[in-house]
């Protein structure tokens, strides 16, 4: 069974920084991403990662912003903000699974119960 646990969200101002978690356990699923969603919009993708093979991928939208990384010893992800913009309010999931599109809700079967991140303005 593969569960995922997300942590980290909370309030901040513009330009400043969060860390969002994720704990996973079980191993069968290759693949790691964050995705968002903000009230009245869709899922959308914001960085992912082969657990294996650290080979991060990303959103235009968090590309130069976030770090997306994991710790193969912790079984944990993260994913690192910055600069955060009022946009990037959401909540944010980790999804794990396996597959070739990165980007697709999709190839994830597994999905946390989401933080909140909120940036005012």
């Amino acid at each position: 069974q593969v569960q995922s646990v997300e942590s980290g969200g909370g309030l901040v101002q513009a330009g400043g920084s969060l860390r969002l978690s994720c704990a996973a356990s079980g191993r069968t699923f290759s693949n790691y991403a964050w995705f968002r969603q903000a009230p009245g919009k869709e899922r959308e993708f914001v960085a992912a990662l082969r657990w294996s093979f650290d080979s991060p991928y990303y959103a235009d939208s968090a590309k130069g912003r976030f770090t997306i990384a994991r710790d193969l010893a912790k079984n944990t992800g993260y994913l690192q903000m910055n600069s955060l913009k009022p946009e990037d309010t959401a909540v944010y999931y980790c999804a794990l699974g396996q597959g070739e599109m990165l980007s697709s809700p999709a190839t994830y079967a597994y999905w946390g119960q989401g933080t909140q991140v909120t940036v005012s303005s």
